[in-house]
C-alpha cells in the first residue's frame, strides 16, 4: 500500500483518469460497444488471456488494437452481461506511463432453449496504462481467470 502525503493536482487527475479507463472498458463490453471499447487501447497494444491464472502460458495473446475486434465481439453471445469492477490499484505512475491492477467479477448470462445460465467469472487485469495525446490508454492488459462458477437461473 502507497502513501500518499500530498499529491499534485496532475497526478490526482492522472488518477482518475484511469479509473475511469478502467470502468469504461466494462462499460463498454456490457453495452456491447467494441468500437468504443477498443479505442482505450494503443495501437501497437499487447492483450493476454489467461484462462487459468495458474497456468503461465496464456490462452490468447493478440498484438495491435485491430486485433482485439473478434475477441471483443464474443460478448455478443450472451444475452446479458454485467462487469463489476472492483479494487482498482495504481501500483506506479510515472509521467505518461502508469501500471495497476483490477479485480472484476464478470456475470454472463445464455439463454438456450428457453433455459437461462449464468456464468461468473472472477476476473484480474494486470495493465500498462500510457498517456497518449493526453488521453491514458491500455497499452497492455493480462486479463486472468482465478475461477470460473456456472448455475441455472431461476
Amino acid at each position: 500500500m502507497s502513501t500518499h502525503d500530498t499529491i499534485s493536482p496532475n497526478e490526482a487527475a492522472d488518477r482518475l483518469a484511469i479509473r475511469e479507463l478502467v470502468e469504461a472498458y466494462a462499460h463498454c463490453a456490457d453495452r456491447r460497444d467494441a468500437k468504443a471499447q477498443m479505442a482505450l487501447f494503443t495501437e501497437d497494444t499487447h492483450f493476454v488471456v489467461y484462462m487459468s491464472a495458474n497456468d503461465p502460458t496464456p490462452s490468447q495473446e493478440l498484438h495491435s488494437r485491430e486485433a482485439l475486434a473478434p475477441v471483443l465481439d464474443e460478448l455478443n453471445k450472451y444475452a446479458a452481461t454485467q462487469h463489476f469492477v472492483g479494487q482498482s490499484t495504481i501500483s506506479k505512475l510515472e509521467g505518461d506511463e502508469g501500471t495497476g491492477e483490477t479485480y472484476c467479477m464478470a456475470h454472463h448470462v445464455t439463454v438456450d432453449g428457453g433455459n437461462p445460465r449464468l456464468m461468473i467469472a472472477a476476473l484480474r487485469y494486470l495493465d500498462t496504462f500510457r498517456k497518449s495525446e493526453g488521453a491514458w490508454l491500455f497499452a497492455e492488459r493480462r486479463l486472468y481467470v482465478d475461477w470460473l462458477e456456472e448455475r441455472t437461473l431461476s
